[in-house]
């Protein structure tokens, strides 16, 4: 007996069966356990200095080699996820609690207040996003949390945009205007409806900037505005290797190759979550 798809199920199922998502979601998991657990991927310290080992190519006790200093560059890539993802994820998560609160907030207020918090809002959007957070940290000084916080600035305009967008089609739906009309007071209509119904693309979307947001911070540490030496994180990495690639390659080849291999991963897990709510949304892409 054969049995017989129905070509939306199938089309889903064909998404979440591609090699490309099934690595994205290994890679992020990885790079999660990395972050959390990192001795369970490296046994030795990233840290640990060998002047007389320095700069060793690729073999069985270093596989990624060594750097200029002696340093194992797998324990030190592995050690990085840490802060390469606190530094995205907390710029994240930061820009959203603010953006999405605010981007609420002016669409159920309207008026004045909404009309001020879009105009702010599109004179920050007028910078690269790269350029706010350098603005930023010129301010507060170069660090972990500085960085974080410069990124969020820079994330916070776009998701709060979407957060209006996306309120402003809850507020007005023929569903919260009958309840405001039953007399239903109006914050109440807000929490029940404009908030849940607005922030979930809101954090789909933020998903998605993670993987900018981890570029933006391995940027900036590349800059010398990041972490401190000798933190292990992916950029400063970058930094500190890009003046042996002629005797060295591997030094910075496996760090630029973890940011690379980590931001692709989370879009590809991004992007499908992405699709497959918009497959949920009424009207939404099928």
């Amino acid at each position: 007996m054969t049995a017989v798809l129905d070509p939306v199920r199938a089309r889903r199922f064909e998404v979440s069966g591609t090699p490309a998502l099934v690595l994205g979601g290994v890679v992020v998991a990885l790079a999660v356990v990395a972050a959390v657990w990192p001795e369970l991927l490296a046994s030795q310290p990233p840290d640990a200095v060998d002047p007389l080992g320095a700069l060793a190519p690729p073999s069985g006790t270093h596989p990624f080699g060594t750097d200029q200093l002696g340093r194992d560059v797998y324990a030190r890539v592995v050690h990085g996820a840490r802060v390469s993802l606190m530094i995205g994820a907390g710029a994240t998560g930061a820009a959203v609690a603010v953006g999405g609160l605010l981007g609420v907030l002016a669409a159920a207020a309207g008026g004045l207040a909404e009309a001020l918090v879009m105009r702010v809002t599109d004179v920050f959007l007028a910078l690269p996003g790269l350029l706010l957070a350098l603005l930023v940290v010129a301010i507060v000084g170069p660090g972990s949390l500085n960085a974080t916080i410069a990124i969020a600035v820079s994330m916070t305009p776009g998701l709060l945009r979407v957060a209006r967008g996306q309120a402003l089609l809850v507020r007005d739906s023929d569903y919260v205007r009958a309840a405001i009309t039953f007399g239903l007071r109006r914050s109440t209509v807000y929490m029940r409806h404009l908030v849940p119904n607005a922030l979930p693309p809101v954090l789909v979307l933020a998903m998605v900037n993670v993987g900018t947001a981890i570029i933006a911070g391995a940027s900036l540490s590349f800059l010398g505005l990041g972490p401190r030496p000798p933190v292990p994180e992916w950029g400063a990495m970058l930094a500190e290797s890009r003046d042996f690639l002629d005797t060295a390659w591997w030094a910075a080849v496996f760090p630029g190759l973890a940011i690379t291999v980590t931001v692709l991963a989370v879009n590809v897990v991004g992007r499908d979550v992405q699709r497959r709510l918009d497959g949920r949304r009424p009207g939404g892409r099928r």
